[in-house]
């Protein structure tokens, strides 16, 4: 087995989480980190580096042509900007027996596009707008008190979100963005959620947890939520998606009901801390990629709270 990270970059708890599971499934096999850079993190930690080239469609045959030499298995891509790529080749590559762990292209194309997103029939969703015109005529308020939240339609745009405005705030913090879309500010404790889901849609495991500490856009002190209640509307949204492999849903809870707000078709920052609890997500990836029964392997979600703490630790090769 050699299992490809693809867009590696600094993710070495990802890396290394990556490299447990495959180890589990064979002993022998190795984790490749991929990157078009060649000064990442992640190659001082891989079992081989690859310097790739861009995921674009002008280097598919380069890239596809290296995948088979370097005898790839599995490839793992880890960034939104290329989940299109890789679900466009998943197909072809399947052929080639190299599984690629990413949802259908409809699927990711909905998730990426947050105003599609929030424009959506998907149960629980915040609605989403171009405009707070569109806000006010669908939630049939023209109150000067209505709050809102602004931000990127695409990207992950976590440093240039703008929450809690009221209409002129909205508007000038609209001005710094490219593409800004509105959605009503819900007040109440966001929570993400990870998830695995079955080639089939199916969601084996999802486990929810509170970013309690973030710094720079990243998740330093995360907690989880065991046996929560809104597991049930969870279940039911990401269904709906149409998603497969690893997932991060994302949502506020207020008054104890679970308002969505975006879904990340791919393993999450902090994902790292769902495995602990319990949402076996790169393992399940992989077993079911070998083509054995996933229904098989059992679920043992992790009944107590479990914190993971992320602090800056020194390496010596």
């Amino acid at each position: 087995m050699n299992v490809l990270l693809s867009s590696a970059s600094n993710k070495v708890t990802l890396l290394r989480a990556l490299q447990q599971a495959v180890k589990r499934l064979d002993e022998k096999g190795i984790v490749t980190a991929g990157d078009s850079c060649s000064n990442v993190l992640t190659r001082h930690f891989c079992d081989a580096f690859w310097q790739m080239p861009p995921t674009n469609k002008a280097n598919v045959d380069e890239i596809v042509s290296e995948l088979k030499k370097r005898k790839i298995t599995h490839i793992l891509p880890s960034r939104d900007g290329e989940l299109m790529f890789w679900s466009k080749l998943k197909d072809d590559l399947k052929q080639a027996q190299i599984h690629v762990i990413v949802s259908d292209e409809k699927a990711i194309e909905l998730c990426l596009d947050k105003l599609a997103f929030g424009q959506s029939d998907l149960p629980h969703i915040i609605p989403a707008f171009c405009t707070l015109d569109g806000d006010r005529a669908i939630c049939h308020s023209a109150s000067p008190t209505l709050r809102y939240v602004v931000k990127e339609r695409f990207g992950a745009g976590s440093h240039s979100i703008g929450v809690n405005l009221d209409e002129r705030e909205a508007k000038e913090h609209a001005k710094k963005l490219s593409a800004p879309i509105f959605q009503p500010f819900i007040d109440g404790q966001e929570i993400s959620v990870d998830a695995w889901l079955t080639k089939e849609c199916k969601v084996k495991a999802a486990v929810c947890r509170v970013r309690d500490l973030v710094i720079n856009g990243e998740s330093q002190v995360t907690y989880t939520l065991p046996n929560s209640p809104i597991s049930a509307k969870v279940t039911e949204t990401l269904s709906s998606i149409g998603l497969s492999g690893p997932v991060v849903l994302q949502g506020i809870i207020n008054d104890g009901q679970f308002h969505i707000i975006e879904c990340n078709s791919r393993f999450g920052g902090a994902s790292t801390l769902g495995i602990k609890a319990g949402v076996d997500s790169l393992y399940w990836s992989l077993y079911e990629g070998m083509g054995k029964d996933i229904d098989a392997l059992p679920v043992d979600l992790t009944k107590h709270k479990i914190t993971q703490v992320r602090a800056a630790t020194d390496y010596y090769l």
